[in-house]
């Protein structure tokens, strides 16, 4: 999981960076492209620490109704970006980018449902961060520009690497536990 992380951080900190310091259109479009592949690295990431995956009737019903909404919401935005934005592959960069971000919340939606510890928490707020991220982004770029989007735009995606960042030191803390945990009762079994 730590490999993945790291590209993670890698594809996303290229992303950030190139999207900052440069206006050309096809810079724009690799940053894109950079932060689709972050995030779909992300929720490989979380799909890889779920073992088990039962969820109840209710809870299944939930999960799939706020992912009908989400896609629902995402599909309406993509129709308004076709019509404002004249380069295709923006686009079609944002439809592949909303489709990572849904795999990802939809995968931390339901880790937070199965599991409901403070990690999954962590994560969540982390996929919530980065979905209202990048819809602000479009939001400001192709719709209504304002400052306080821009603004809002970017603390969000640095409050989402905050909570990001907590939910890595959590999940290796409850790891090393384990560890822990698991070496005493061998140790243990040794000497009795």
């Amino acid at each position: 999981m730590s490999a993945v992380m790291v590209l993670f951080l890698v594809f996303s900190f290229i992303g950030d960076f190139s999207s900052v310091l440069y206006s050309n259109q096809l810079v724009i479009n690799l940053s894109s492209l950079f932060y689709c592949i972050s995030y779909f690295l992300l929720a490989y990431a979380a799909i890889s620490r779920i073992r088990i995956f039962n969820i109840d009737k209710v809870v299944g019903i939930c999960l799939l109704l706020v992912f009908s909404i989400n896609s629902y919401l995402m599909f309406q935005l993509y129709s308004v970006l076709m019509v404002k934005i004249a380069d295709a592959t923006e686009v079609t960069l944002f439809g592949i980018k909303s489709i990572a971000l849904l795999a990802l919340a939809f995968v931390a939606f339901a880790t937070y449902l199965s599991k409901d510890s403070k990690s999954s928490i962590l994560f969540l707020a982390t996929a919530l961060c980065f979905g209202f991220a990048d819809v602000l982004y479009y939001i400001s770029n192709y719709y209504v520009f304002h400052w306080s989007f821009v603004v809002l735009d970017r603390s969000l995606h640095v409050v989402g690497l905050f909570f990001l960042f907590n939910y890595i030191i959590e999940y290796n803390r409850k790891r090393k536990k384990r560890l822990v945990l698991q070496n005493v009762s061998s140790a243990e079994g040794v000497f009795v």
